[in-house]
C-alpha cells in the first residue's frame, strides 16, 4: 500500500489563507474571510474547511475561544518562504541556486534600485560568512 505524502507545499487558496492568518498573528474563519478580497465571496463552511485542511497539514493550530475557533499559524512565514524556495530550486532549476538567482537578475523588468539591494544582500551575507 502507497503511503500518503505528507504535504510541504500549499495550494494557492491555502497559501492565500496563510497570508491572512500570518497578518493577523491568529484568528478566527470569520477574520479570515473578512480580508479576502470582497469577489471572493467564499462561504463560511469553505473557509472552514480551507482552515482545517491547514490545521491537518500542520500548518495551523487551532483552540477553542467559547463557540468559536482561533487559528493560530505553527510555522513562520519566513520558514515557508525558505521551503518553498528549496522546492523550487530543486524542482526548476536542478537543485542549483545560482540558477534561481540568475534567473531572477535576468528579469529586464528589474531595477537597478532592485538590483543594488540584491548585491548588498550578497556582499553582506559573504562578509559574515568569511568573519
Amino acid at each position: 500500500m502507497r503511503q500518503k505524502k505528507k504535504n510541504e507545499l500549499l495550494t494557492e487558496v491555502e497559501l492565500e489563507f496563510m497570508t491572512e492568518l500570518w497578518t493577523l498573528g491568529e484568528g478566527t474563519v470569520r477574520d479570515v474571510l473578512d480580508r479576502l478580497p470582497k469577489d471572493r465571496q467564499l462561504a463560511y463552511t469553505s473557509g472552514a474547511t480551507i482552515l482545517r485542511i491547514l490545521e491537518q497539514k500542520e500548518f495551523v493550530t487551532s483552540c477553542k475561544d467559547g463557540k468559536r475557533h482561533v487559528f493560530i499559524p505553527k510555522l513562520a512565514k519566513d520558514a515557508y518562504q525558505t521551503r518553498s524556495l528549496k522546492d523550487l530550486s530543486m524542482k526548476l532549476f536542478d537543485d542549483t541556486p545560482a540558477s534561481l538567482v540568475a534567473r531572477l537578475v535576468d528579469d529586464a523588468d528589474l531595477t537597478e534600485e532592485a538590483l543594488g539591494q540584491i548585491r548588498a544582500l550578497v556582499d553582506r551575507r559573504l562578509k559574515n560568512d568569511t568573519s
